[in-house]
């Protein structure tokens, strides 16, 4: 079984950067292959130029750092991304991952006549850890549970892939010792889930 993380903060004392450590460890410990991409410390660049994006138009992935990423994904059970929300979403480097690696021809099929997506990946498990500051059900009522419709919704399920899970921590700088300690057992129980 192999395991895909892909990472995004760009310090490295952070609570994503421990939730990272600890899914993998998770993973490493039952036994999975992991393969880590670090989108800060790859200097990963988010922006699709006007060749990239013909290339989308033909199903055709130009950079070849998205290439990269794609192959490693590829071959993987459980792909796993961690990231903080800011302003209500991801930070840049992970919005600009999804649009330079969840791309037609790679995650999916769309032939020029039909209105659905093929998927090319859908038996892939996708589990996406997030952290926050604002309550939940003030991010869920208020903010209209922004990651859930943009990723979960319009981006892996529109793509084929069902097997989606959103582990948000919330309220990080009012978290206990304790708290953390809990989600880092769970971060190290996505890990290791088949």
């Amino acid at each position: 079984m192999k395991t895909v993380i892909v990472y995004n903060h760009p310090f490295s004392g952070s609570l994503c950067h421990a939730l990272l450590e600890s899914a993998r460890d998770g993973a490493k410990k039952a036994g999975y292959d992991v393969d880590v991409i670090d989108l800060d410390a790859d200097k990963f660049n988010p922006v699709m130029n006007e060749e990239e994006l013909r290339g989308f138009l033909r199903h055709e992935m130009i950079d070849p750092q998205a290439k990269d990423y794609f192959e490693r994904i590829r071959g993987a059970n459980h792909l796993i991304m961690i990231f903080p929300i800011w302003w209500g979403l991801m930070p840049a480097l992970m919005k600009g991952f999804i649009d330079k690696v969840v791309f037609p021809g790679a995650f999916y099929e769309m032939p020029e006549d039909a209105t659905t997506m093929t998927p090319l990946l859908p038996n892939l498990k996708v589990t996406i850890i997030t952290t926050m500051n604002t309550p939940a059900d003030i991010y869920r009522d208020y903010f209209g549970d922004a990651i859930y419709k943009a990723l979960v919704n319009d981006t892996f399920n529109n793509v084929g892939i069902k097997n989606v899970e959103w582990v948000s921590f919330n309220m990080v700088k009012f978290s206990t010792e304790e708290q953390r300690r809990e989600w880092l057992e769970k971060a190290a129980q996505v890990g290791a889930k088949k």
